[in-house]
Formats: C-alpha cells, sequence, structure tokens
C-alpha cells in the first residue's frame, strides 16, 4: 500500500525530462512503486492536480508538487564528511568527537541542499554510517571510503617538511594513512575493506593542500595501483584516484582506476584514454573558485600550487566532453565553505548544457558507484530520494545552485525532510 504519492506535472527521470501530463509518483516505504501518468479531467489542469489517488492508495498522504520539477536525489561523488577547514593538518589534532559533531552539521546541511547520497573521498568512517542508518544524525546515504591512502610524502601525508619526526612509523591522520610498496598497499586496502569501506580512494599526483609534494609529482608506482585495483576487486568494488596531471590520469586508467577525481590539467590523448577504458572523470570546479577567493585562509606554499590548475580546469572538462567521457559530479569543499556545494552546478553549467550537468549529478554518479537503478533515476523499485524545485533546471541549472530561494522539496527513502509546499498537501 503507497503511504506518499507525489503528483506533478514535470520530472526529470534521471535521463530525460517528462513534461505535459499529470504523474502520480506512488512511494511504499522506502522505494517508488510505481509512476503513473494520468488522462486529464474534463475540468482542466485546476480539476486534474485535485483527482483522489485511486484503489489501495486512497489512504496515502498525497503531496501536490505541480508547480515544481521533480527530480531524484542529487548525488555528491566527492564528499569529505570530516572537513572542518582547509589546513586539513590541523584537522589531525582536532579531538574524534568534535569531528563527528562536525561531520553531523555538514552532512545535514548538505541534505538539506537536495543531496541524498554523497561518496566520502577519504575521512569518513563506519561510525557515521552507523548513525545515520539509525536516524542519529540526519543526513544523505554515505557511501565510505575511509582513510584514503598515500605515499611517503605524497598528497595524503600532511606531516611539514620542515620537521623532524621522532615516530619512525607511517603516517595515519583523520583523512588519510601512509603506505609503501606493494604489501603494505594490500594490507592498507583490506583493512579499510574490513572496516566497511565501498570504494578505496587513492592519491596519484601531488595536490594544492598537501605540504610537501609539487602539483606535477607522479605518486604510486603501477604495481601499488595495480595491488590496490586487484583487492577492490576482490570484495567486487573499485578504486577512485585523485589526479590532476595529465600523465597521472593516464596511469589510472591504465592500470585498472575506475574513478579519476579532478583531472584539472588533462589533455585530448588523456581524456580519449579515459574514454576508451571506460572510466569516470569527476571534476571538481567550484573548489578553484572558492579556494581563489580564500588566498589568506590556505596553509603555506597551497597558493601556488593552486595557480598551477586554476586556469586549466575549464579547458581540462571541455576535452572531457568532445572526447564523450563519462563525468560524473563532485564538490571536494571544506571548511565554512561547504556552504557553497551546490556552486558546482553553476560552474559546470559554464560548460555543459544543463541536462548533462543534471545526468552527472544522478543517472551518471549512480552508475559510478554500481547503484544504477537504485539511486539517481525516478523509476520503479528505486530508493524513493526525490526533490522538488521551482523552476526549470533543464533550461536553467542555475536553480539547483540557489537551494535556499528555490528547492521546496526533499524526500530521502521515502521519508520527507523538507516541505515548503505549504498549504499544498491534499
Amino acid at each position: 500500500m503507497a503511504s506518499l504519492i507525489l503528483r506533478t506535472e514535470q520530472y526529470f527521470d534521471g535521463t530525460d525530462l517528462h513534461a505535459g501530463r499529470l504523474a502520480s509518483i506512488a512511494i511504499t516505504d522506502d522505494r517508488i512503486a510505481a509512476i503513473r501518468l494520468e488522462e486529464p479531467s474534463r475540468g482542466g489542469a485546476e480539476a486534474r492536480t485535485t483527482q483522489a489517488p485511486r484503489g489501495d492508495e486512497a489512504t496515502a498522504e498525497v503531496i501536490d508538487a505541480t508547480g515544481l520539477t521533480v527530480l531524484p536525489g542529487l548525488i555528491d561523488a566527492h564528499f569529505h564528511p570530516v572537513s572542518s577547514t582547509f589546513d586539513v593538518a590541523s584537522i589531525d589534532r582536532q579531538h574524534p568527537s568534535l569531528r563527528a559533531l562536525d561531520a553531523r552539521q555538514h552532512l545535514e546541511s548538505a541534505l538539506l541542499r537536495g543531496f541524498t547520497t554523497v561518496r566520502d573521498a577519504g575521512g569518513g568512517d563506519i561510525g557515521l554510517v552507523r548513525a545515520l542508518e539509525r536516524g542519529l544524525i540526519q543526513g544523505p546515504r554515505l557511501l565510505l571510503a575511509g582513510k584514503a591512502i598515500s605515499q611517503t610524502g605524497g598528497h595524503g601525508d600532511m606531516r611539514p617538511g620542515d620537521s623532524i619526526s621522532i615516530c619512525g612509523c607511517g603516517y595515519s591522520g583523520a583523512l588519510s594513512q601512509v603506505v609503501d610498496g606493494v604489501d603494505e598497499m594490500r594490507r592498507a586496502v583490506r583493512e579499510q575493506l574490513r572496516q566497511g569501506a565501498d570504494h578505496i580512494k587513492l592519491f596519484v599526483s601531488g595536490g594544492v593542500l598537501s605540504p610537501t609534494d609539487p602539483i606535477w609529482m607522479d605518486q604510486f608506482t603501477d604495481e601499488e595501483i595495480g595491488a590496490a585495483v586487484q583487492e577492490a576487486a576482490t570484495r567486487r568494488t573499485y578504486v577512485m584516484a585523485h589526479a590532476h596531471t595529465a600523465e597521472a590520469v593516464r596511469r589510472c586508467v591504465r592500470n585498472g582506476v575506475r574513478s579519476v577525481e579532478h583531472g584539472t590539467l588533462m589533455d585530448r590523448q588523456s581524456a580519449d584514454e579515459v574514454a576508451e577504458a571506460g572510466a569516470f572523470v569527476v571534476p571538481t570546479l567550484a573548489v578553484v573558485d572558492v579556494l581563489r577567493e580564500s588566498g589568506d585562509r590556505l596553509p603555506r606554499g597551497a597558493a601556488e600550487k593552486l595557480a598551477a590548475v586554476a586556469d586549466r580546469n575549464c579547458a581540462a572538462l571541455s576535452e572531457c566532453v568532445r572526447a564523450g567521457v563519462k563525468l560524473g559530479f563532485g564538490t571536494d569543499l571544506f571548511g565554512e565553505l561547504r556552504a557553497r556545494q551546490a556552486d558546482e552546478f553553476k560552474v559546470r553549467g559554464r560548460i555543459q548544457s544543463p541536462v548533462d550537468v543534471l545526468r552527472s549529478a544522478t543517472r551518471v554518479n549512480a552508475e559510478l558507484v554500481n547503484q544504477t537503478g537504485q539511486i539517481g533515476t525516478l523509476a520503479a523499485g528505486a530508493l524513493a530520494d526525490v526533490i522538488g524545485v521551482e523552476g526549470n533546471p533543464l533550461e536553467n541549472v542555475q536553480v539547483l545552485a540557489e537551494p535556499e530561494r528555490y528547492l521546496k522539496l526533499v524526500i530521502k527513502g521515502g521519508r520527507i525532510i523538507v516541505n515548503r509546499l505549504s498549504g499544498r498537501r491534499q
């Protein structure tokens, strides 16, 4: 028996827009039970919106969303739940309970922006997943990476280069851990999977916020990357890899990495190799704009490294579009600037059509995380993750960039989280 009926005259199913006929989206428990197109009544559009549910749906709650565009819940495929500041090294010094409370606030805010699933890119843990599952905190579905894996002196090694460590053991911080060699890589991947990781995160090039590695630096050997991919495959999952340079991207796909993160310095050759391999790229464009505006908050040396990628990332995305690369959607924001999460829609809209941006944040991301048909779609059998916005984001994606203004409805797993349609329940 349906528990909730959502009525709309315009919905995007993750692939295409359906408009012009009244549709009833029937939700039972946490799933979409059916989507029914209804024939116009003799009374016209006004009468159509007040038709009573049929049969066993007569007792369901009905929400009139006929003035909205209804979409699948959004997916952020590059999200750091533990990310209270761009001074990443300082996160290691925070008490775990403080990190958890900050993560709670970050997750709750993301859900209120319409993101019903997020993919951890390093720093999440099974405690956050269980707290979400049990309703102790409210937030998106969290797909876990656990600690991202770095080589010594790589992007995930947050030890400063101008100090001496008394301990000779490898670094392990809040977001990442250091391993060197194939055997250590295998152990680290197995340990993250044992602790509930849904996928594995590696660092394969230098990065902006880390203290000792230049952007152009290749990280991990092919054998180490291949070992991580092989171990992930034993759990029927995959590797996502931070990679800025074209060479790092090529090394990723040649060694079986499924998901390339950032790709800010990609060229056409690397884009063609990604497309040929059937791999994905998850650009993170808005974070570059945010970092440029916040140069005084960056760790020492980060501003200079940011300059190496800031003017190239849009060109790299354009090469991916021309090559036919499967493009996901991610944000990668830290600190108080996490509130800018929805800015990614605005920046992506400069290069891609609105429908392609929406597909990235729904259907493509669902395919990326191996959940096609479960999330990122409005279809019978899918999880009932649904949002409703004023306006048409397929004509103007800016609608999704301003959730505080346009987002009126959020449903996650059949549960109403946000309903700003006052007086429109039937």
